[in-house]
Protein backbone atom coordinates (compact mmCIF):
# COMPACT_ATOMS: atom_id res chain seq x y z
CA UNK A 1 0.00 0.00 0.00
CA UNK A 2 1.27 3.32 -0.89
CA UNK A 3 0.45 6.94 0.49
CA UNK A 4 -3.15 7.82 -0.65
CA UNK A 5 -2.09 10.57 -1.65
CA UNK A 6 -0.34 9.39 -4.67
CA UNK A 7 -3.47 7.83 -5.48
CA UNK A 8 -5.62 11.51 -6.10
CA UNK A 9 -8.50 10.47 -3.62
CA UNK A 10 -8.73 10.05 -0.03
CA UNK A 11 -10.72 8.34 2.19
CA UNK A 12 -11.49 10.34 5.49
CA UNK A 13 -12.58 9.09 8.76
CA UNK A 14 -15.68 10.96 9.65
CA UNK A 15 -16.66 9.90 13.21
CA UNK A 16 -16.60 6.87 15.00
CA UNK A 17 -18.95 5.03 17.82
CA UNK A 18 -18.77 2.27 20.04
CA UNK A 19 -20.35 0.59 23.27
CA UNK A 20 -18.64 0.74 26.20
CA UNK A 21 -16.81 -2.33 26.73
CA UNK A 22 -17.24 -4.49 29.39
CA UNK A 23 -16.09 -8.04 31.15
CA UNK A 24 -17.12 -10.97 28.98
CA UNK A 25 -20.00 -12.93 31.15
CA UNK A 26 -21.19 -9.61 32.82
CA UNK A 27 -24.27 -6.62 31.06
CA UNK A 28 -24.03 -8.29 27.66
CA UNK A 29 -24.32 -11.74 27.87
CA UNK A 30 -27.17 -11.81 26.19
CA UNK A 31 -25.87 -9.47 23.33
CA UNK A 32 -24.32 -11.73 20.67
CA UNK A 33 -21.61 -10.23 18.29
CA UNK A 34 -24.74 -9.31 15.90
CA UNK A 35 -26.59 -7.17 18.59
CA UNK A 36 -23.31 -5.12 19.90
CA UNK A 37 -22.86 -4.54 15.97
CA UNK A 38 -25.72 -3.17 15.99
CA UNK A 39 -25.63 -1.18 18.60
CA UNK A 40 -22.51 0.24 17.63
CA UNK A 41 -23.94 1.15 14.09
CA UNK A 42 -26.94 2.70 15.11
CA UNK A 43 -25.03 4.94 17.19
CA UNK A 44 -23.13 5.96 14.86
CA UNK A 45 -25.79 6.61 12.76
CA UNK A 46 -27.59 8.81 15.24
CA UNK A 47 -24.95 10.78 15.66
CA UNK A 48 -23.86 11.91 12.51
CA UNK A 49 -27.91 12.22 11.24
CA UNK A 50 -26.23 10.34 8.42
CA UNK A 51 -29.41 8.72 6.76
CA UNK A 52 -29.56 5.25 5.97
CA UNK A 53 -29.57 5.49 2.35
CA UNK A 54 -26.45 6.82 2.30
CA UNK A 55 -24.53 3.78 3.35
CA UNK A 56 -23.00 1.41 0.58
CA UNK A 57 -21.55 -1.02 2.65
CA UNK A 58 -20.13 -2.54 5.98
CA UNK A 59 -17.11 -3.94 6.41
CA UNK A 60 -16.81 -5.53 9.27
CA UNK A 61 -14.40 -7.67 11.67
CA UNK A 62 -14.59 -10.38 14.01
CA UNK A 63 -12.72 -13.19 15.35
CA UNK A 64 -15.61 -15.04 17.30
CA UNK A 65 -18.04 -15.78 14.40
CA UNK A 66 -21.69 -17.44 15.05
CA UNK A 67 -21.85 -19.85 12.57
CA UNK A 68 -24.97 -19.98 11.41
CA UNK A 69 -24.67 -15.90 10.19
CA UNK A 70 -20.59 -15.36 9.90
CA UNK A 71 -21.28 -12.40 7.70
CA UNK A 72 -21.72 -10.55 10.45
CA UNK A 73 -21.61 -6.75 8.38
CA UNK A 74 -24.61 -8.11 6.22
CA UNK A 75 -26.73 -8.97 9.32
CA UNK A 76 -26.06 -5.58 10.99
CA UNK A 77 -27.25 -3.94 7.56
CA UNK A 78 -30.49 -6.34 7.70
CA UNK A 79 -31.52 -5.92 11.22
CA UNK A 80 -31.03 -1.94 10.67
CA UNK A 81 -32.88 -2.35 7.68
CA UNK A 82 -30.64 -0.49 6.05
CA UNK A 83 -30.93 -0.49 2.24
CA UNK A 84 -31.29 -3.98 0.66
CA UNK A 85 -28.45 -2.83 -1.83
CA UNK A 86 -26.37 -2.07 0.97
CA UNK A 87 -23.44 -4.68 0.68
CA UNK A 88 -21.31 -5.94 3.68
CA UNK A 89 -18.20 -8.65 4.23
CA UNK A 90 -16.86 -9.82 7.07
CA UNK A 91 -13.49 -10.09 7.66
CA UNK A 92 -11.10 -11.84 10.26
CA UNK A 93 -7.32 -11.03 11.21
CA UNK A 94 -7.23 -12.17 14.84
CA UNK A 95 -6.85 -9.43 17.39
CA UNK A 96 -5.94 -6.92 14.11
CA UNK A 97 -9.48 -7.64 12.34
CA UNK A 98 -11.11 -4.27 13.23
CA UNK A 99 -8.21 -2.50 11.76
CA UNK A 100 -8.47 -4.63 8.94
CA UNK A 101 -12.06 -3.90 8.05
CA UNK A 102 -11.10 -0.34 8.37
CA UNK A 103 -8.13 -0.27 6.47
CA UNK A 104 -10.14 -2.27 3.67
CA UNK A 105 -13.26 0.37 3.64
CA UNK A 106 -10.48 2.81 3.22
CA UNK A 107 -8.90 1.18 0.11
CA UNK A 108 -12.18 0.00 -1.45
CA UNK A 109 -12.84 4.09 -1.24
CA UNK A 110 -9.64 4.88 -3.30
CA UNK A 111 -10.47 2.71 -5.21
CA UNK A 112 -13.51 4.19 -6.16
CA UNK A 113 -15.66 1.65 -5.41
CA UNK A 114 -17.91 3.33 -3.08
CA UNK A 115 -18.17 6.58 -1.43
CA UNK A 116 -19.49 5.53 2.19
CA UNK A 117 -18.83 2.83 4.09
CA UNK A 118 -19.22 1.91 7.93
CA UNK A 119 -16.01 -0.46 8.72
CA UNK A 120 -15.73 -1.34 12.41
CA UNK A 121 -16.08 -4.67 13.88
CA UNK A 122 -17.26 -6.83 17.24
CA UNK A 123 -16.90 -9.88 19.50
CA UNK A 124 -18.62 -11.30 22.44
CA UNK A 125 -17.16 -13.90 24.13
CA UNK A 126 -19.75 -14.61 26.06
CA UNK A 127 -21.17 -15.94 23.49
CA UNK A 128 -18.27 -18.04 21.86
CA UNK A 129 -20.44 -21.44 20.92
CA UNK A 130 -18.88 -24.20 22.34
CA UNK A 131 -17.51 -26.78 19.98
CA UNK A 132 -18.83 -30.66 20.16
CA UNK A 133 -16.21 -33.30 20.41
CA UNK A 134 -15.67 -34.10 16.57
CA UNK A 135 -16.03 -37.66 17.30
CA UNK A 136 -19.56 -36.78 18.21
CA UNK A 137 -19.88 -34.88 15.14
CA UNK A 138 -18.67 -37.38 12.35
CA UNK A 139 -21.13 -40.24 14.26
CA UNK A 140 -24.27 -37.88 14.35
CA UNK A 141 -23.91 -35.87 11.12
CA UNK A 142 -24.43 -38.16 8.59
CA UNK A 143 -27.80 -39.32 10.16
CA UNK A 144 -28.93 -35.82 10.71
CA UNK A 145 -28.14 -35.00 7.20
CA UNK A 146 -29.66 -38.14 5.39
CA UNK A 147 -32.48 -39.86 6.12
CA UNK A 148 -31.41 -42.66 8.46
CA UNK A 149 -32.76 -46.03 9.58
CA UNK A 150 -32.43 -47.70 12.33
CA UNK A 151 -29.77 -49.49 11.18
CA UNK A 152 -27.66 -46.44 10.19
CA UNK A 153 -27.94 -44.93 14.60
CA UNK A 154 -26.88 -49.04 15.31
CA UNK A 155 -23.65 -48.55 12.91
CA UNK A 156 -23.39 -45.05 14.85
CA UNK A 157 -23.30 -46.31 18.17
CA UNK A 158 -19.74 -47.94 18.24
CA UNK A 159 -18.41 -44.78 17.62
CA UNK A 160 -19.07 -42.88 20.35
CA UNK A 161 -16.58 -45.10 22.73
CA UNK A 162 -14.98 -44.76 24.94
CA UNK A 163 -17.76 -41.87 26.51
CA UNK A 164 -15.08 -39.98 27.78
CA UNK A 165 -13.94 -38.44 24.42
CA UNK A 166 -17.43 -37.33 24.18
CA UNK A 167 -17.22 -34.90 27.11
CA UNK A 168 -17.52 -31.39 25.84
CA UNK A 169 -13.56 -29.61 26.31
CA UNK A 170 -12.91 -26.04 28.08
CA UNK A 171 -12.40 -23.96 25.18
CA UNK A 172 -8.59 -22.90 25.01
CA UNK A 173 -7.36 -19.85 23.16
CA UNK A 174 -4.32 -21.41 22.09
CA UNK A 175 -2.25 -20.85 18.90
CA UNK A 176 -2.87 -23.89 16.64
CA UNK A 177 0.90 -24.24 15.44
CA UNK A 178 2.09 -24.43 18.66
CA UNK A 179 -0.28 -25.47 21.34
CA UNK A 180 0.78 -22.37 23.78
CA UNK A 181 -1.81 -20.21 24.87
CA UNK A 182 -1.08 -16.25 24.17
CA UNK A 183 -0.31 -15.34 27.54
CA UNK A 184 2.52 -18.26 27.83
CA UNK A 185 3.80 -16.99 24.78
CA UNK A 186 3.74 -13.70 26.09
CA UNK A 187 4.88 -14.92 29.02
CA UNK A 188 8.26 -16.08 27.06
CA UNK A 189 8.58 -12.66 25.54
CA UNK A 190 9.25 -11.50 29.22
CA UNK A 191 11.35 -13.25 30.19
CA UNK A 192 13.49 -12.82 26.41
CA UNK A 193 13.55 -9.00 26.87
CA UNK A 194 13.80 -9.33 30.11
CA UNK A 195 10.44 -7.19 30.95
CA UNK A 196 10.62 -7.49 35.02
CA UNK A 197 7.11 -8.21 36.88
CA UNK A 198 7.31 -4.69 38.57
CA UNK A 199 7.74 -3.03 34.91
CA UNK A 200 4.61 -4.33 33.64
CA UNK A 201 2.43 -3.54 36.38
CA UNK A 202 3.60 -0.46 36.44
CA UNK A 203 3.00 -0.17 32.72
CA UNK A 204 -0.89 -1.39 33.47
CA UNK A 205 -1.44 0.62 36.44
CA UNK A 206 -0.64 3.40 34.19
CA UNK A 207 -3.15 2.50 31.52
CA UNK A 208 -5.78 2.52 34.29
CA UNK A 209 -4.90 5.92 35.43
CA UNK A 210 -4.88 7.14 31.55
CA UNK A 211 -8.12 5.36 30.70
CA UNK A 212 -9.84 6.69 34.31
CA UNK A 213 -8.57 10.38 33.65
CA UNK A 214 -10.18 10.12 29.92
CA UNK A 215 -13.56 8.96 31.22
CA UNK A 216 -13.55 11.82 33.84
CA UNK A 217 -12.57 14.33 31.35
CA UNK A 218 -15.26 13.13 28.93
CA UNK A 219 -13.23 13.17 26.63
CA UNK A 220 -14.66 9.42 25.33
CA UNK A 221 -17.95 11.34 25.06
CA UNK A 222 -17.79 11.42 21.75
CA UNK A 223 -16.98 8.21 20.95
CA UNK A 224 -19.06 5.68 23.77
CA UNK A 225 -22.62 5.51 23.62
CA UNK A 226 -24.89 4.06 26.27
CA UNK A 227 -26.41 0.49 25.97
CA UNK A 228 -29.27 -0.45 27.53
CA UNK A 229 -29.32 -4.16 27.75
CA UNK A 230 -32.58 -6.53 27.67
CA UNK A 231 -32.62 -6.59 31.49
CA UNK A 232 -33.23 -2.83 31.08
CA UNK A 233 -29.87 -1.78 32.63
CA UNK A 234 -27.86 1.28 31.00
CA UNK A 235 -24.38 0.96 30.97
CA UNK A 236 -23.02 4.36 30.27
CA UNK A 237 -19.32 3.72 30.51
CA UNK A 238 -16.20 1.10 30.34
CA UNK A 239 -16.56 -1.84 32.83
CA UNK A 240 -13.41 -2.45 33.44
CA UNK A 241 -11.35 0.48 34.24
CA UNK A 242 -10.05 0.46 37.66
CA UNK A 243 -9.27 4.18 38.74
CA UNK A 244 -8.56 3.01 42.27
CA UNK A 245 -6.06 0.49 40.74
CA UNK A 246 -2.15 0.51 42.70
CA UNK A 247 1.13 -1.15 41.96
CA UNK A 248 0.63 -2.52 45.80
CA UNK A 249 -2.35 -4.14 44.60
CA UNK A 250 -1.20 -5.40 41.34
CA UNK A 251 1.82 -6.82 42.86
CA UNK A 252 -0.18 -8.92 44.67
CA UNK A 253 -1.99 -10.77 42.11
CA UNK A 254 -0.71 -14.35 41.18
CA UNK A 255 0.95 -15.28 38.01
CA UNK A 256 -1.73 -16.43 35.26
CA UNK A 257 0.63 -18.48 33.33
CA UNK A 258 3.68 -19.79 34.45
CA UNK A 259 4.10 -20.70 38.49
CA UNK A 260 7.06 -18.38 38.62
CA UNK A 261 5.59 -16.35 36.01
CA UNK A 262 5.79 -12.23 35.88
CA UNK A 263 2.07 -12.07 33.82
CA UNK A 264 -1.11 -11.55 35.77
CA UNK A 265 -5.01 -10.75 35.38
CA UNK A 266 -3.90 -7.15 36.31
CA UNK A 267 -1.15 -6.64 33.94
CA UNK A 268 -3.15 -8.55 31.16
CA UNK A 269 -5.93 -7.52 28.47
CA UNK A 270 -9.39 -9.45 29.89
CA UNK A 271 -11.80 -11.05 27.59
CA UNK A 272 -14.53 -8.68 27.04
CA UNK A 273 -17.29 -7.82 25.12
CA UNK A 274 -18.25 -5.00 22.91
CA UNK A 275 -18.70 -3.34 19.35
CA UNK A 276 -16.69 -0.09 17.39
CA UNK A 277 -17.47 1.18 14.03
CA UNK A 278 -15.86 4.22 12.26
CA UNK A 279 -18.07 6.11 9.46
CA UNK A 280 -15.78 6.10 6.30
CA UNK A 281 -16.13 8.46 3.35
CA UNK A 282 -14.37 10.07 0.26
CA UNK A 283 -13.34 13.41 1.25
CA UNK A 284 -15.28 14.92 -1.58
CA UNK A 285 -18.56 12.78 -0.48
CA UNK A 286 -18.04 14.10 3.35
CA UNK A 287 -17.06 17.59 2.53
CA UNK A 288 -20.51 18.21 -0.10
CA UNK A 289 -22.66 16.16 2.91
CA UNK A 290 -21.30 19.30 5.06
CA UNK A 291 -19.11 16.69 7.14
CA UNK A 292 -16.06 17.88 8.91
CA UNK A 293 -13.14 14.98 8.35
CA UNK A 294 -10.73 14.29 11.38
CA UNK A 295 -8.09 11.91 9.64
CA UNK A 296 -7.06 10.00 6.64
CA UNK A 297 -5.12 7.20 6.70
CA UNK A 298 -1.25 7.63 5.49
CA UNK A 299 -0.29 5.00 5.23
CA UNK A 300 -0.89 0.64 6.71
CA UNK A 301 0.99 -2.11 6.82
CA UNK A 302 0.47 -6.26 7.95
CA UNK A 303 3.45 -8.43 8.22
CA UNK A 304 3.62 -11.85 9.97
CA UNK A 305 6.60 -13.72 12.22
CA UNK A 306 6.93 -17.25 12.90
CA UNK A 307 4.73 -18.05 15.79
CA UNK A 308 7.06 -20.06 17.82
CA UNK A 309 9.37 -17.01 17.72
CA UNK A 310 8.10 -14.44 19.49
CA UNK A 311 4.56 -14.47 18.87
CA UNK A 312 3.03 -11.21 19.68
CA UNK A 313 6.42 -8.91 18.16
CA UNK A 314 4.39 -8.11 14.90
CA UNK A 315 3.83 -4.67 15.79
CA UNK A 316 7.66 -4.19 15.67
CA UNK A 317 7.87 -4.99 12.09
CA UNK A 318 4.65 -4.05 11.09
CA UNK A 319 5.12 -0.31 12.30
CA UNK A 320 8.38 0.24 10.64
CA UNK A 321 6.75 -0.72 7.14
CA UNK A 322 4.05 1.62 7.78
CA UNK A 323 6.22 4.90 8.80
CA UNK A 324 8.03 4.23 5.62
CA UNK A 325 5.13 3.71 3.66
CA UNK A 326 4.13 7.50 5.25
CA UNK A 327 7.32 8.56 4.77
CA UNK A 328 7.45 9.47 8.04
CA UNK A 329 9.96 8.25 10.83
CA UNK A 330 9.08 7.81 14.84
CA UNK A 331 10.19 10.85 15.95
CA UNK A 332 7.53 12.88 13.52
CA UNK A 333 4.49 10.75 15.16
CA UNK A 334 2.66 12.85 17.80
CA UNK A 335 0.59 10.04 19.32
CA UNK A 336 1.26 6.32 19.21
CA UNK A 337 -1.31 4.12 20.41
CA UNK A 338 -0.62 0.19 20.81
CA UNK A 339 -2.67 -2.40 21.20
CA UNK A 340 -1.92 -3.99 25.02
CA UNK A 341 -2.60 -7.50 25.21
CA UNK A 342 -0.09 -7.89 27.70
CA UNK A 343 2.25 -5.05 29.38
CA UNK A 344 5.09 -7.73 28.56
CA UNK A 345 4.10 -7.76 25.10
CA UNK A 346 4.06 -3.59 25.10
CA UNK A 347 7.69 -3.09 26.39
CA UNK A 348 8.78 -5.67 24.27
CA UNK A 349 7.62 -4.41 21.19
CA UNK A 350 8.96 -0.57 22.71
CA UNK A 351 12.75 -2.24 23.14
CA UNK A 352 12.82 -4.00 19.99
CA UNK A 353 11.87 -0.39 18.26
CA UNK A 354 14.83 1.48 20.43
CA UNK A 355 17.32 -1.97 19.50
CA UNK A 356 20.12 -1.01 17.02
CA UNK A 357 20.32 -4.95 16.95
CA UNK A 358 16.93 -5.43 16.29
CA UNK A 359 17.08 -3.08 13.34
CA UNK A 360 20.11 -5.12 11.72
CA UNK A 361 18.83 -8.16 12.55
CA UNK A 362 15.31 -8.01 11.91
CA UNK A 363 14.56 -4.92 9.61
CA UNK A 364 17.84 -4.56 7.54
CA UNK A 365 18.59 -1.18 8.81
CA UNK A 366 21.74 0.29 10.48
CA UNK A 367 19.50 2.64 12.89
CA UNK A 368 17.21 1.81 15.47
CA UNK A 369 13.66 2.74 14.73
CA UNK A 370 13.78 4.88 17.76
CA UNK A 371 12.64 5.76 21.22
CA UNK A 372 8.69 6.17 21.81
CA UNK A 373 8.31 8.99 23.98
CA UNK A 374 6.25 7.60 27.12
CA UNK A 375 3.78 10.73 27.16
CA UNK A 376 2.97 10.30 23.60
CA UNK A 377 1.56 5.82 24.06
CA UNK A 378 -1.48 5.01 24.58
CA UNK A 379 -2.35 8.48 26.11
CA UNK A 380 -6.23 7.83 26.67
CA UNK A 381 -5.21 4.09 28.09
CA UNK A 382 -5.43 1.09 26.33
CA UNK A 383 -6.91 -2.72 26.19
CA UNK A 384 -5.52 -3.79 29.82
CA UNK A 385 -8.42 -0.60 30.89
CA UNK A 386 -10.10 -0.09 28.34
CA UNK A 387 -11.25 -4.22 27.35
CA UNK A 388 -10.21 -6.25 24.33
CA UNK A 389 -13.23 -7.38 22.53
CA UNK A 390 -11.27 -8.93 19.78
CA UNK A 391 -12.66 -7.71 16.53
CA UNK A 392 -13.52 -4.06 17.71
CA UNK A 393 -10.21 -3.27 19.12
CA UNK A 394 -9.05 -1.64 15.83
CA UNK A 395 -11.54 0.62 14.92
CA UNK A 396 -11.68 2.09 19.15
CA UNK A 397 -8.41 3.04 18.23
CA UNK A 398 -9.26 4.15 14.89
CA UNK A 399 -12.01 6.69 16.28
CA UNK A 400 -9.61 7.81 19.63
CA UNK A 401 -6.77 8.78 17.59
CA UNK A 402 -9.01 10.41 14.97
CA UNK A 403 -10.66 12.53 17.91
CA UNK A 404 -7.72 13.32 19.63
CA UNK A 405 -5.92 14.54 16.22
CA UNK A 406 -9.10 16.65 15.47
CA UNK A 407 -9.03 17.88 18.98
CA UNK A 408 -5.44 18.77 19.98
CA UNK A 409 -4.83 20.00 15.99
CA UNK A 410 -1.82 17.81 16.21
CA UNK A 411 -0.73 15.99 13.40
CA UNK A 412 -0.20 12.50 12.80
CA UNK A 413 -0.57 8.85 14.97
CA UNK A 414 1.12 5.57 14.72
CA UNK A 415 -1.00 2.34 15.20
CA UNK A 416 0.20 -1.07 16.47
CA UNK A 417 -1.75 -4.21 17.03
CA UNK A 418 -0.25 -7.80 17.69
CA UNK A 419 -2.37 -10.57 17.14
CA UNK A 420 -2.71 -14.70 17.21
CA UNK A 421 -0.97 -16.43 14.29
CA UNK A 422 2.32 -14.25 14.47
CA UNK A 423 0.43 -11.38 13.02
CA UNK A 424 1.43 -7.51 13.35
CA UNK A 425 -0.42 -4.61 11.93
CA UNK A 426 -0.06 -0.44 11.55
CA UNK A 427 -1.11 1.80 10.24
CA UNK A 428 -0.14 5.84 10.34
CA UNK A 429 -3.54 8.61 10.70
CA UNK A 430 -3.17 11.76 9.74
CA UNK A 431 -5.48 14.52 10.90
CA UNK A 432 -7.52 16.55 7.59
CA UNK A 433 -8.15 20.32 8.21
Amino acid sequence: MTSNLQKGRRAVVVAGARTPFVKAFSEYTELDAIALGVLATRALLKNTELPYREVEGIVWGGVILPSGAPNVGREIALDLRLDPGCEAYTVTRACASGLQAVTSGAAAIERGEADVLICGGADSTSNAEVKLPQKLVHAFAPLALGRPTPADYLAAAPKLLPVTDLIPRQPKVAERSTGEVMGESAERMARRNEITREAQDAFALKSHQRAAAAIASGRFEDEVFPVQTSGGKWVHTDGLVRADSTLEKLSKLRPAFAREGTLTAGNSSALTDGAAAVLLMSEEKARALGYRPLAAFKSWAYTGVDPSDQLLMGPALAMPKALARAGLRLGDIDFVDMHEAFAAQVLSVLKMLGSTSFAKSRLGRDEAVGEVDPDRLNVHGGSIALGHPFGATGARMVTTMANELARTGKQTALLGICAAGGLGAAAVLERVD
